[in-house]
């Protein structure tokens, strides 16, 4: 008895190749855009850092000290620290490409690549992934 069929095989196969094609559409498109990091505490817009020239530096926003971002030089931040019990937000990692996102939601907290020019209607919101 067989598991797998050749049709079972070439849809497969479809299906990688439309992932690869839109990975590289989206690398190609939006990844080398300047872009800037939103941090948003219970939905309002509380700073704006730009991403294209960055100084490395760890900074908090006012409204929770006790979480901590991490900007670096190569153009990605990250969460650093938090106080939240489950630590996802650290756990997201760098990010640095227009459309990723990371929250800390017991603090309330997003922190969102957009890009740096004005935003457009068919601009990518959120990359999952």
């Amino acid at each position: 008895m067989k598991f797998i069929k050749k049709t079972d095989v070439v849809i497969i196969l479809i299906v990688i190749i439309f992932c690869l094609i839109g990975f590289f559409i989206y690398k190609s498109h939006f990844a080398d855009k300047p872009a800037v990091a939103e941090i948003y505490y219970k939905s309002n817009l509380v700073e704006v850092i730009d991403l294209t020239n960055p100084k490395e530096r760890t900074f908090s926003i006012p409204q929770n000290n006790n979480v901590i971002f991490q900007v670096y030089s190569d153009g990605s931040i990250c969460f650093l620290e938090s106080d939240c019990p489950d630590k996802i937000c650290i756990l997201s990692g760098r990010l640095d490409t227009i459309g990723q996102t990371a929250a800390c939601l017991p603090n309330e907290i997003i922190l969102k690549i957009t890009p740096k020019e004005n935003r457009k209607s068919d601009d990518i919101d959120i990359v999952a992934g």
